[in-house]
């Protein structure tokens, strides 16, 4: 049996052997100070960065020392270097297959993948299946509705729930990807041989699908719907509207968004003890803010130092993690921030709550925290006030709007004639559902009031006859601001 044979084996003996919910007790920064000299060896693209920085690696000798290693961008490391020299040995021979990146910022990127990187994944996948929707003692059907393909959401989400049944959990894997006609059938047809069924897939889509269910008269409390999430912040507002509309009947542990990227696969997991803390700051946006030092509500999860190593930069965030393309203080351009599991609880201890009442050891590991907003690049300016997605889409998933859009919007900043600016929101309205002057008043209006809630720049820069945005209402798939079968984007450049 040749090395990498080896490798994967001793790497699958350890994953089916360890317990749920296991995290490596090694110092995170100890472990990343081990893979940088191992990436510094073996990795011919990082030796000629740190050579052309004029780092040498031998100078490196402590965790403190990192500090000085300089940060790795998709821009000036992955897109620089020839594909094969990014991997150890410079080869391709390790990778089993590859993942792509969805291209949300750019050209797609290609990442190579081999079955230990699944496995770090799965063990995240096991943190949320287990430790949320105790798929341990429920027979589970996970539906991937994410896009399959190359595409890295779909495939590494069936990858890691297979590892799971694998290792002896009664967990079944359905792959009828972004169609929903597809997964509608799969959930009516194979549901009511499970006690629970996950739904996994890009928040939107997923209430597209509770939505198309709920109108075509599936009994979605038959099936004790589970929803695995992916790929957006979305808001405790938009996880009760869904929740309640699904027959979900706990917010704490019948929802999980995962913070995961194409470039290292999932890097954080919500828990119930992290949604509670969420939910809990959600109704106190002055704590919110004092604690993650802005007016928008991030993704909350917790993550395994050991793992996935994470450092923060100017505001955002950067790790260090083992792959594919082994990556040592990459930076990701996500704006968030860490804290300790005790800092957290000591913080939610001083404003009178216990995120930890109720909740037992799986529900609540002693992990720390990772926030994460997002890039600064899916926002607008509008007088000076930077205007973020978040905020508009409360107002979306207001009771008495909410039933006749589907979230979705496209936020812009327009000039008109006169070259005077407007905050311009264009709305995808749900399937059959048609705009009048109305309701796109009566969305016109919630935005704004959210904006003035949740914004304090919105509030204090923008004149109050600028602070209405002009709404446009659009039919479901408009093939210009919704098309379906694409990612969408909240926010489009300003003219």
């Amino acid at each position: 049996m040749d090395d990498r044979a080896q490798r994967v084996l001793a790497g699958l003996r350890e994953f089916y052997e360890a317990p749920p919910g296991a995290a490596a007790v090694e110092d995170g920064a100890e472990r990343a100070l081990r893979l940088f000299h191992d990436v510094a060896a073996s990795v011919p693209a990082y030796r000629s960065f740190l050579r052309e920085r004029g780092v040498d690696p031998a100078g490196i000798a402590r965790a403190g020392d990192l500090a000085r290693v300089p940060l790795l961008t998709k821009a000036d490391y992955h897109r620089r270097y020839p594909l094969p020299e990014l991997c150890r040995g410079g080869t391709l021979d390790g990778a089993e297959t590859v993942a792509v990146s969805s291209g949300s910022s750019g050209q797609p990127t290609v990442w190579p993948r081999s079955v230990p990187d699944e496995l770090v994944v799965a063990r995240r996948f096991e943190q949320a299946l287990v430790g949320s929707f105790r798929a341990d003692r429920r027979r589970t059907l996970v539906v991937v509705c994410f896009a399959l393909g190359s595409w890295v959401g779909g495939m590494y989400t069936a990858a890691a729930c297979r590892h799971l049944a694998a290792k002896g959990y009664p967990v079944t894997v359905a792959t009828p990807g972004n169609n929903v006609d597809e997964i509608l059938r799969v959930v009516q047809e194979l549901g009511p041989h499970f006690e629970q069924v996950v739904l996994a897939g890009y928040p939107p889509f997923v209430k597209n699908v509770v939505d198309a269910g709920r109108e075509r008269g599936v009994d979605w409390p038959a099936y004790a719907i589970k929803l695995l999430l992916a790929g957006e912040v979305f808001s405790e507002e938009w996880r009760t509207l869904v929740g309640a509309r699904a027959g979900m009947a706990d917010p704490l542990s019948d929802s999980v968004s995962l913070y995961g990227t194409a470039d290292a696969g999932v890097l954080g997991t919500e828990t119930p003890l992290s949604v509670a803390i969420r939910r809990f700051l959600a109704g106190r946006p002055d704590a919110a803010r004092a604690l993650f030092g802005d007016p928008r509500l991030p993704t909350l999860v917790q993550y395994d130092p050991a793992t996935r190593y994470f450092e923060t930069h100017e505001g955002t965030l950067l790790f260090t993690g083992d792959g594919g393309i082994p990556l040592v203080r990459y930076h990701i351009a996500d704006e968030g921030g860490l804290l300790s599991h005790e800092a957290m609880l000591a913080y939610c201890a001083g404003l009178g709550f216990d995120p930890e009442e109720g909740l037992d050891a799986g529900a609540a590991p002693r992990l720390p925290f990772v926030w994460v907003f997002g890039r600064s690049l899916f926002t607008v300016s509008y007088f000076g006030a930077n205007i973020y997605p978040e905020n508009v889409t409360v107002a979306l998933e207001r009771d008495g709007i909410s039933d006749w859009v589907t979230g979705k919007f496209v936020l812009q900043v327009l000039s008109d004639s006169d070259e005077e600016r407007h905050l311009s929101v264009v709305a995808e309205l749900a399937q059959g559902e048609t705009g009048d002057p109305a309701r796109v008043g009566q969305l016109a209006g919630a935005i704004r009031d959210e904006l003035r809630r949740l914004n304090s720049e919105f509030a204090n820069y923008v004149p109050a006859a600028y602070q209405t945005p002009r709404v446009e209402l659009r039919p479901a798939g408009d093939p210009e601001y919704f098309p379906p079968q694409v990612k969408h984007r909240y926010t489009r450049p300003a003219e």
